[in-house]
Parts: C-alpha cells; structure tokens; sequence
C-alpha cells in the first residue's frame, strides 16, 4: 500500500502521507498542541460552543427558545447514537489502523489498537456540529468548521485515513439529520413542559429579574389583537 502511495494510485494512502508528512517537518511543541487539540481539545470546544449556544438561546427567550433547546438536546444524544451505530461498522469494516500498514507515519498518539473505519472524533464532532447548525445557524457553521478541524487533526495525527474522517462526517451528518423530525417531535413538548414549569423553566428562557416588566414582547412573540386596537386608539 505504501508504494501504491508513493506512485499515486492510491489519493487516499497518498493524501494521508501528504497530511500526516507536514507532522514531521512542524516542531516539537507545535505537535504536541495538534496532539491535545485533536484528542481533546477540539472536543471540549465543541461542548463549550453548545453551551454557549444554549445561554444565548436562553436568554433571548421568545416562542422559538423550547424548539431551539430542543435541538440543543437533540445534538449530543445523536451523537452518542452515531457512535452505537459506528460499532457495528467498524466491525465489518475491520478496517487497521494506518500506522499498521504504512511505514513512515509519524504517529502521535500511541495505544490505537482498535479499527480505523470510521473515525469516532470526526462522527462525534460533525455530529455535534450540524445539531448545532439544526438549532441555530450562526454557531452551527462555527460547530461544523470546528468538526472540519478535528477530521484535518486526525489525519495530521497519523491514527485515520482521510477516508475514516470523511465517513465520520457522512456517518454523523446522517444520524442527526435522518432522525431530527422524530427526535424534534419528542423534544420540543418535553422542553416545553419544562419551560411551564416554575423551578426547571429557567433551563429554557430566562426568567425576568424582579421589577423588570414581564409584559414586554419577547423575540419573535405577537401582541394580542386587543393591545393592538388600544395603541391604535391612543
């Protein structure tokens, strides 16, 4: 295979020694932080941006702030569940590591024993990041670059073919996507069963601090008719 590389018969045997080579020609520092960032840190920056997602949707409140938590709920649970769904395909797949089959990989994350097809992190953080994009768009487009990212970080790291983050994607993409009106028709009563209620509602909109008026039209709200006419007769 890795003469079939170095020939180019293979783009994707071939791209990942074009990627992972810039590891070697990087200082020392420079892959220790790809190592953490695509490990770790790309992870927890994906969860920080849900948070910050759901603080922003949160306080803004409005008609539209039980479905968009909804959605917010909706991403970590597809998630979890394209990882389940991962198993059985790397099973069949059985799919070694690139290291194992490639000489000259400069690998940076050792105990990689498990099979390659498809990359866990890349299912995991695309997953993340289009749930995001379902329930707002803005910080669902920083959530996919963010999984974009992590997919370059596995490559870079030598523990995936380019083709095990691309499966990822599609495979994370699809769970999120293909179950979102199911997942969504569950969610959104349950967020706003919670949003009535007097104690957790605080999950969902932001309840107005004392004194603050409580009958001020919230985002995407509609005045009622009556208070209409009596404006207009003002």
């Amino acid at each position: 295979m890795a003469r079939l590389a170095e020939s180019g018969a293979n783009p994707d045997v071939d791209l990942l020694y074009d990627i992972n080579g810039l590891a070697k020609d990087a200082p020392g520092w420079f892959d220790r932080v790809m190592e953490f960032v695509g490990e770790y840190g790309l992870l927890i920056a994906m969860v920080l941006l849900i948070l910050w997602c759901w603080w922003s949707v949160r306080r803004r409140g409005g008609e539209d702030a039980a479905p968009s938590v909804a959605a917010l709920v909706w991403a970590p649970l597809a998630a979890g569940l394209a990882v389940l769904v991962n198993v059985p395909i790397r099973g069949f797949v059985r799919r070694p590591r690139p290291f194992v089959d490639h000489e000259g990989l400069d690998v940076l994350v050792s105990g990689k024993t498990d099979f390659s097809f498809v990359s866990d992190h890349a299912t995991i953080t695309m997953a993340l990041g289009v749930g995001l994009f379902v329930a707002n768009r803005r910080f669902g487009l920083a959530g996919i670059g963010l999984a974009l990212l992590e997919g370059f970080c596995r490559v870079y790291m030598g523990v995936h073919y380019p083709t095990d983050v691309v499966g990822g994607f599609a495979l994370g993409t699809a769970v999120v996507l293909l179950l979102s009106p199911a997942a969504t028709a569950l969610l959104t009563p349950l967020m706003r069963a919670v949003e009535r209620s007097r104690r957790a509602g605080r999950l969902v909109r932001r309840r107005p601090p004392a004194g603050e008026r409580t009958d001020a039209v919230l985002p995407g709200t509609r005045t009622s008719v009556a208070s209409e006419e009596r404006d207009l007769a003002a």
